[in-house]
């Protein structure tokens, strides 16, 4: 059950591709940013749910400002959009090499190339980001998995729209989604044990207004760098830990 949310994510995220890959119309822009508005809301009152169950808010504010400085210290944030930009230029390259390789075949070459493309594009898109951390995090230690499906309806909308002109370079996205979140699920399913309930109560509390940051970012309210307080989720277990 560990991995329900996992499977949920990567099972709508094939279905929305192979949808998007039969219309080739995708979406109207406008249902689409309602939806997603209507997810942001959604995320917002989740968040709002696991921040009030802290049962000492010191501890919160305390672990938000030193993961902030944490954060944005090693700048998690521009490293994975570098690391992203990194990617897509590697099969730019890759594209470009082929079509001097290959000469007259560059419908073929473009065909790869767009595969490609939408392997990377929507890979970096539900990988690289705090919801799927927070996600599988919360699946492995209380064996929850709200915020993956509420990811993993964006994920379907977001991977029907990109296959729709990506093709089926979307779908395969679906492989390194589940190696990623169901290790992560895993690997806290493993540390659980060891971790007291006062400490996954300020550790979801923690999360929660993380989730509301991303919320407030669907929302277009503000534009917070939510995985560059990533690190706040660690300061929660170090305070019992040095506390006794």
């Amino acid at each position: 059950m560990v991995l329900l949310g996992t499977w949920v994510n990567v099972g709508l995220i094939i279905i929305g591709s192979l949808i998007g890959i039969l219309l080739k119309k995708g979406i109207q822009e406008r249902y689409a940013n309602l939806i997603m508005s209507g997810l942001g809301l959604v995320t917002l009152v989740i968040g709002l749910s696991f921040a009030l169950q802290s049962e000492n808010m010191l501890i919160v504010i305390v672990s938000l400002v030193i993961g902030a400085l944490i954060g944005e210290w090693i700048d998690i944030d521009k490293r994975l959009n570098q690391f992203g930009e990194w990617m897509k230029e590697k099969i730019g390259e890759r594209t470009q090499k082929n079509i001097k390789a290959k000469g007259e075949g560059v419908e073929e070459v473009d065909t790869h190339s767009r595969i490609g493309e939408g392997f990377v594009t929507a890979t970096l898109l539900f990988c690289v980001g705090s919801m799927a951390i927070m996600g599988a995090l919360d699946s492995g230690l209380r064996g929850d998995h709200t915020i993956l499906y509420t990811k993993s309806i964006m994920d379907g909308i977001s991977a029907l729209i990109f296959a729709s002109s990506m093709g089926i370079g979307v779908t395969l996205s679906a492989v390194p989604i589940l190696i990623y979140q169901g290790s992560i699920a895993l690997l806290a399913q493993t540390v659980q044990p060891y971790l007291t309930a006062s400490m996954m109560t300020e550790m979801n509390a923690v999360g929660g207004i993380l989730l509301m940051g991303i919320g407030l970012s669907l929302l277009e309210v503000k534009k917070i760098k939510v995985c560059n307080l990533l690190p706040a989720l660690l300061i929660p277990v170090i305070w019992f830990l040095m506390m006794g």
